[in-house]
């Protein structure tokens, strides 16, 4: 027969004409069918006595049997055989080639591959998943996703970056709110639930949403692990989370063809400039457009259902809870930990220990073993960094503290000559003597203010001002020895009196 389909009914009309009398050629010219197709039915006709117009008119079952389009089993009778085995690699996931090459090396398989390829196709259309639509009562649930955004240029450096859509749709009346954003994380994700439910002037009892990081740390069909933030949200706001399984993006589709509906009407044939007014249309969208139209599945505006549905939310709370991101951090040797490139600090017996960090928009707590253990100013500029004093160890905090300034007022209280030794090495122009000056006046709880004053003068007769040419003296117990010249020398022009160190009167030479 020729490539038209025919239905039943239309081999009952050209068999009911055939038994009226009427010919072949009259019924091809009135294009029931091609001559060759009618011949071939009044063929089956005669032999099952159908143009007897006594007898009754087949039914359409009894003319299927006949007419209608055979079977992919009939037609591959070699599959036959091997039907379940091939059943059972499909459901393994062998692919057809594998399964026609396996076929013709241990079986003996004669037919070709064309076979195999319409048998597994017939196979998987027959046993494709089968859906339900899910109903929803007021206030129930809403369904949440992220979709691709219109690109912006930056009109300082003329840099295109993309964007996303945030879409939360509720389920019941399809109403929806929407924001155009930079991102996907954390911060962003709790920023526009809040602001979403303001939209709503409510909370759904339910969120379902996808297996997004910033949602979900660990997909999983029966135990997923939710983000410690979106957890303590959703307590704040008395929703409950409902992660879809991985991979099934159909229980969550009203959202998913509310992002196709924002992407496909808002987005095209628009001038987006800046975030800002992009996102001030979009509202405006919402409401005038998006809200009033007839949807196609409850075939009733969104904002019409809506009116119903907005007294089923759940109040928004008396005081919102505050948007706080926890995230692991690890506290570096250096005392401090790193968020979002500006460091905080928290005490030095931690150093190297996983802390809980919880950030709000105006502080930053460190948590170890549930214990609070530093509380910091949230800080933005990146590079910055938050330290107390009480974090650092001892060595380090002795270092801060004794500064340039603490030293020379230490000396100062010990003598003249200590004073002068100080502020020589502090003074100079190669190399940094902060430690050394700190660890010689520290020589006055040893050995008092007295000795060390005599060690100062003595080293400075020396002109060797170095802390372990000072410490020698002092535990040799030298200082109060008499100086090579009675002289004493000038600290700040390392020279004596009579000449420099080595210098002799020439007058003696003469002598």
């Amino acid at each position: 027969m020729s490539n038209r389909r025919f239905e039943m009914y239309q081999y009952r009309q050209i068999i009911m004409r055939l038994r009226m009398g009427d010919t072949i050629r009259g019924l091809a010219r009135e294009q029931l069918a091609d001559r060759k197709t009618i011949g071939k039915i009044r063929e089956v006709a005669k032999e099952q006595g159908w143009l007897d117009s006594q007898s009754t008119m087949p039914s359409d079952e009894t003319l299927a049997t006949f007419f209608g389009k055979k079977s992919p089993l009939s037609v591959q009778s070699l599959i036959i055989p091997h039907q379940k085995q091939i059943e059972e690699w499909c459901m393994q996931g062998v692919q057809a080639t594998t399964i026609y090459s396996h076929l013709k090396q241990e079986y003996g398989f004669v037919g070709s591959y064309s076979v195999i390829q319409r048998f597994i196709k017939c196979l998987k259309n027959n046993t494709g998943p089968v859906t339900t639509i899910l109903e929803f009562n007021p206030g129930e649930c809403a369904q949440v996703d992220f979709g691709a955004g219109p690109s912006f240029i930056d009109e300082q450096t003329g840099e295109v970056f993309k964007t996303w859509i945030f879409v939360m749709v509720l389920a019941f009346s399809r109403h929806m709110y929407a924001e155009i954003v930079l991102r996907q994380d954390i911060e962003t994700w709790l920023g526009c639930h809040h602001r979403a439910f303001e939209w709503f002037n409510g909370v759904p009892k339910k969120m379902t949403i996808d297996n997004a990081k910033c949602a979900i740390t660990k997909a999983c069909y029966n135990d997923p692990v939710v983000q410690r933030s979106y957890a303590e949200f959703a307590q704040g706001y008395g929703f409950i989370i409902s992660p879809c399984p991985p991979y099934d993006p159909q229980k969550k589709g009203r959202v998913e063809s509310g992002v196709k509906y924002v992407k496909n009407k808002f987005v095209p044939l628009r001038e987006h400039r800046t975030i800002v007014l992009s996102n001030q249309s979009l509202k405006l969208w919402l409401l005038e457009e998006a809200g009033n139209r007839l949807h196609g599945s409850t075939r009733e505006k969104p904002l019409s259902l809506f009116e119903i549905e907005r007294n089923t939310l759940r109040p928004l709370p008396d005081n919102p809870p505050e948007l706080a991101i926890w995230q692991k951090v690890k506290l570096h040797g250096d005392c401090h930990v790193q968020y979002l490139k500006c460091r905080y600090s928290a005490s030095y017996r931690l150093v190297r220990q996983e802390l809980w960090l919880r950030a709000t928009e105006t502080t930053v707590r460190l948590y170890h073993n549930h214990n609070l253990v530093a509380l910091h100013p949230r800080l933005f500029k990146p590079g910055t960094k938050s330290t107390l004093d009480e974090h650092l160890p001892p060595n380090a905090l002795a270092y801060q503290m004794r500064d340039a300034q603490w030293c020379l007022k230490q000396a100062t209280d010990i003598g003249e000559y200590c004073q002068k030794a100080i502020q020589k090495l502090l003074t100079d122009s190669v190399v940094d003597y902060l430690r050394a000056a700190q660890n010689i006046v520290g020589l006055r709880k040893k050995f008092g203010d007295g000795r060390l004053e005599l060690a100062c003068k003595r080293a400075l007769a020396f002109q060797s001002l170095h802390y372990r040419t000072i410490k020698s003296i002092l535990e040799a117990g030298v200082e109060n020895e008499p100086l090579p010249c009675e002289t004493e020398p000038d600290a700040l022009t390392e020279t004596y009196t009579t000449g420099g160190r080595f210098c002799r009167d020439t007058s003696s030479l003469l002598h």
